[in-house]
């Protein structure tokens, strides 16, 4: 079994930053990879960017790829998600999902891999 307890989200204007926090607890917590996904509303629930074990590798959707970066700090089961130069487009429900073991390359943005997520953070980005 895995939690996860998202944080950070906020109200920012457009150009601004912002940090997200994903906090993994749990049994398991250490053989899982973790993936943002973002929610706006009346849209499905799209993949963001993504961290795998598999070479402690990240991965990023076009959208954010030279905005977002993704850091882990392992002592604290944390995974964060940098988020800078935001637009109005990246207004959303922000959640942090875990899928076992590693994702890759091809897989890491396939939804019905993750069986665990947390109850999500609200991003906002004023014009």
């Amino acid at each position: 079994q895995v939690q996860l307890v998202e944080s950070g989200g906020g109200l920012v204007q457009a150009g601004g930053s912002l940090r997200l926090s994903c906090v993994a607890s749990g049994r398991t917590r250490n053989n899982i990879s973790i993936s943002w996904f973002r929610q706006s509303p009346g849209k499905g629930r799209e993949f963001v960017a993504g961290h795998t074990r598999l070479r402690d590798t990240s991965f990023y959707s076009d959208s954010v790829k030279g905005r977002f970066t993704i850091s882990k700090d392992n002592a604290k089961s944390t995974l964060y998600l940098q988020m800078d130069n935001l637009t109005p487009g990246d207004t959303a429900m922000y959640y942090c999902e875990a899928a076992p073991g590693a994702v890759t390359s091809q897989s890491v943005g396939v939804r019905r891999l993750y069986n665990y997520w947390g109850q999500g953070t609200q991003v906002t980005v004023s014009s």
